[in-house]
């Protein structure tokens, strides 16, 4: 597909799970990511996975999850414990080993859709999403700013399915209606990972995050978090959770925040931490484009769904 991406289907089935818990379906492989790593991760029953489209706020949750699991110590650095575990390039085994390893709580981070993720009804997954047009603003950022390493470390290492990626068409509008237009090019498809989070919203151990709602009550929606995740937070600790996953404090501590501590990018690690803002697409895009994206997001989603993508409204 225009994204780049390859799958093909499996009838990889490790674990004995109620009908109504997903099943994978199929492997995907791209540029970035390897859908197979998860087939040799041995999953422990307090596992939290952190998912969502890149560009969606994975790396603030991932913060709010460590800063939870660790009471709030400003000495965890996401960075070196939280792997993005379908990531195709890297020591995989190296990673495998390292989670393997670890004794406290882990913490694992997947772009995949849901068919296409081994999935455990044992662990705990947070989804959490944001919408489209702030999502390609996000990624224009990074991709932008993407340093000579990065573009050899996915298309130069073996392995790679698609064509090469690209350099980043630097006029954001453009950039976005190539986005749109080709599905997530030249990253991975967008809609068929929302909509797949999206469909499982009902499971026990789902739980969906709006980007936009933490913008809006970042309190609130930690504490749903820790509730979610059954993690009981001594009250004297909340204020240095808060403060450790605001983006002030992100940005400026963001080597321990940033995926693979910024070293990949132009401007290190405070490059890809930004200040979270949304709605920076509406002086650009014309109304037409506005008006494709809507429809868009219609036809991959039920109208329910697609109102929640656009601000977060209560799934």
């Amino acid at each position: 597909n225009s994204s780049g991406t390859s799958e093909m289907p499996v009838t990889f089935a490790p674990e004995a799970v109620p009908a109504r818990f997903p099943r994978k379906l199929r492997e995907l492989h791209g540029a970035h990511f390897d859908s197979t790593v998860w087939n040799d991760l041995a999953f422990r029953g307090d596992d939290v996975v952190v998912a969502g489209y890149a560009g969606s706020g994975t790396g603030w949750v991932q913060q709010i999850v460590a800063q939870l699991v660790f009471n709030g110590d400003p000495e965890v650095s996401i960075a070196d414990i939280s792997p993005w575990v379908d990531l195709r390039v890297g020591p995989v085994l190296a990673r495998l080993a390292m989670l393997e390893a670890q004794t406290h709580r882990r913490i694992l981070k997947t772009h995949l859709p849901v068919d296409a993720l081994r999935f455990s009804r044992q662990a705990r997954y947070i989804h959490v999403a944001r919408d489209g047009r702030d999502v390609a603003w996000s990624l224009h950022n990074r991709h932008l700013h993407a340093a000579d390493a990065w573009y050899a470390m996915l298309n130069d290492t073996p392995g790679r399915v698609g064509p090469p990626v690209p350099r980043a068409n630097p006029d954001i509008a453009e950039y976005f209606r190539e986005w749109l237009g080709g599905d997530g090019a030249p990253f991975w498809p967008f809609w068929e990972n929302v909509r797949s989070w999206w469909a499982v919203r009902g499971l026990p151990n789902v739980h969906l995050v709006h980007f936009e709602a933490l913008k809006r009550d970042m309190a609130g929606e930690i504490r749903r978090i820790a509730d979610f995740l059954e993690i009981e937070v001594d009250p004297p600790s909340w204020p240095r959770i808060l403060r450790h996953c605001g983006f002030d404090w992100m940005k400026a501590n963001a080597p321990q925040v940033a995926p693979l501590g910024g070293a990949l990018w132009e401007g290190g690690a405070e490059t890809l931490i930004n200040k979270g803002t949304n709605g920076r697409w509406r002086d650009v895009l014309t109304a037409r484009d506005a008006a494709d994206y809507e429809a868009a997001a219609l036809a991959a989603l039920d109208p329910e769904g697609a109102t929640w993508l656009a601000g977060g409204a209560a799934a």
